[in-house]
C-alpha cells in the first residue's frame, strides 16, 4: 500500500521506526513512500537510501540526513525569503 506525506510531516512519518535503524532497513520501510516536495515529489525510500550514513539513532538524526540529500528545489525556490526583510 504506498502513501504520500508531505515534507513538512516526514519527521512524523520517521517517527514510525524503532531506533537505532540502519540505512537499508530504514529505505526498505519507506520504498512505497512518496514525499511531497515545493517543486515536485520524490521517493522517502530512494532518498533514505542516498544519505551516507549507515545507521539512524534518532529521528532527527535521520531527518538531518534526509535533509542533506534533498532536492535543491524542495522547498522552494533557492534563495528567496518568506519574510518581508
Amino acid at each position: 500500500m504506498s502513501r504520500t506525506v508531505k515534507l513538512s510531516r516526514v519527521e512524523e512519518t520517521l517517527d514510525e521506526l524503532s531506533y537505532p535503524v540502519t540505512r537499508t532497513d530504514a529505505a526498505a520501510e519507506f520504498e512505497d513512500v512518496t514525499l511531497l516536495l515545493a517543486n515536485g515529489e520524490a521517493n522517502l525510500g530512494k532518498l533514505i537510501d542516498g544519505t551516507d550514513t549507515d545507521a539512524y539513532t534518532s529521528v532527527d538524526d535521520l531527518a538531518s540526513e534526509l535533509h542533506n540529500v534533498l532536492p535543491r528545489d524542495a522547498v522552494g525556490e533557492p534563495y528567496q525569503s518568506e519574510g518581508e526583510g
